[in-house]
């Protein structure tokens, strides 16, 4: 009953945290250039800079908090991280100036454990066998968050552009009180380990890696597959306003219907597909349908088109928990939260590039300076990256223990 407790608890966790996320994807841009006073070129430029100012804080605490959850328990770490998602909303819902909303991204960096924290806690509840199906549940509770989400932050931003941020604010102390008052520890104390400082800084624990030579090439192409992941928080609402003049409902609209194929692919197919084909097939399926989908995007000229390869793309989603059951099954129980606070710094190192060189990229060929103008070249880009990404996946996972592969081990 406490695993069946914890997984329902989790999957609301992120489920309400995407909800959060994809209220203000909507109405960002029109918020950005009221805010700044940008054109939406401009205001695509300033959204990467308060991505990046987010994930480099990330980065530098999401090993001490993997740390910490290893040694004290998910529960406390959730709850925290989930507390502090909801000041930052309401400080953005609040701010007049650019420098309080980078604040609340600063803020939410050093203290966003969620997603790192609830994989962990799935390692904690699952065997080894149902793990990838069970990290899948993290990709359901996604696709449900962009579901209502972005169709809600359309009809509301209708009415306030601010409003958003104050529902993703309330959502989130939701979730933070549920958490203290319901949630039951899932690290038991002989899993536990003692707090280190030389494992708590994102360095020191990523040289913990050394420890499993065998991932660092897997992890690499996870960091070259979450750059190119990061075209569609970064550029999705830009790009089609910019290229189809879309509205923050139809943007909202587009944006539920990818949380509709997400849920149905990781809420339902990914159980079949694992057992079926195995974990290291549903990884090349999952990349390779995301760098079709990117070029696919990138050249589209109508609606209908931009819907079909958002259908292609739904697919990506048999890769994340795939790839993320297999370095799983790598390390030992009392590491779990320690490998996932690895790949959250990996992320978040991958959040600092991506949006960085997706927003530049987009603004520069949507700029009066650029040679040639192309919206789509951000989706272009994340093309590329991902390719590269893939080949090295079949190259290295390719050398790892075959009993680790196998979909009864994943």
């Amino acid at each position: 009953m406490n695993k069946k407790h914890a997984l329902i608890f989790v999957t609301i966790t992120v489920f309400l945290d995407t909800v959060g996320f994809g209220i203000i994807v909507p109405v960002l841009p029109q918020y950005l250039t009221e805010v700044a006073n940008a054109s939406l070129s401009e205001a695509s430029a300033l959204s990467g800079y308060l991505v990046v100012s987010y994930a480099i804080t990330n980065f530098l605490f999401s090993p001490l908090l993997g740390g910490l959850s290893d040694s004290l328990g998910r529960r406390p770490i959730l709850v925290v991280s989930l507390f502090f998602y909801s000041i930052s909303y309401l400080l953005a819902g609040f701010a007049t100036a650019l420098w309080v909303l980078f604040l609340g991204r600063l803020l939410t960096g050093i203290t966003s454990a969620t997603y790192a924290t609830a994989n962990a806690l799935i390692a904690d509840v699952s065997p080894a066998e149902e793990r990838a199906q069970n990290f899948g549940l993290m990709g359901l509770a996604f696709g449900l968050g962009f579901i209502f989400g972005p169709a809600l932050g359309g009809i509301i931003g209708a009415w306030d552009v601010r409003a958003p941020f104050f529902c993703a604010a309330g959502l989130a102390f939701i979730n933070c009180s549920y958490g203290f008052f319901f949630l039951k520890e899932t690290l038991s104390r002989e899993n536990r380990r003692p707090f280190e400082w030389r494992r708590a800084n994102p360095w020191g624990a990523i040289k913990q890696v050394g420890r499993y030579p065998l991932l660092i090439g897997l992890l690499g192409a996870v960091f070259l597959y979450n750059i190119g992941h990061h075209v569609y928080p970064s550029n999705w609402n830009f790009y089609t306003i910019e290229k189809f003049s879309w509205t923050p409902w139809d943007v909202g609209l587009s944006m539920a219907f990818v949380g509709v194929l997400s849920a149905i692919v990781q809420g339902g197919l990914i159980r079949i597909a694992i057992p079926k084909l195995g974990a290291v097939n549903c990884v090349y399926i999952g990349v390779f349908s995301a760098v079709i989908a990117y070029i696919g995007i990138g050249v589209s000229t109508t609606d209908a088109e931009i819907y079909f390869w958002i259908f292609v793309s739904a697919l990506a989603g048999l890769g994340g928990p795939a790839i993320t059951s297999i370095l799983s099954n790598q390390v030992e129980q009392n590491a779990q939260g320690e490998l996932q606070g690895i790949l959250a710094s990996i992320a978040s190192l991958a959040t600092i590039a991506g949006p960085l060189i997706l927003t530049q990229t987009f603004t520069y060929f949507t700029s009066d300076q650029a040679p040639v103008y192309l919206p789509g070249s951000a989706f272009f880009v994340a093309a590329a990256i991902t390719l590269i990404a893939l080949l090295i996946f079949v190259v290295k996972i390719r050398k790892l223990p075959k009993e680790s592969l196998t979909a009864k081990k994943v």
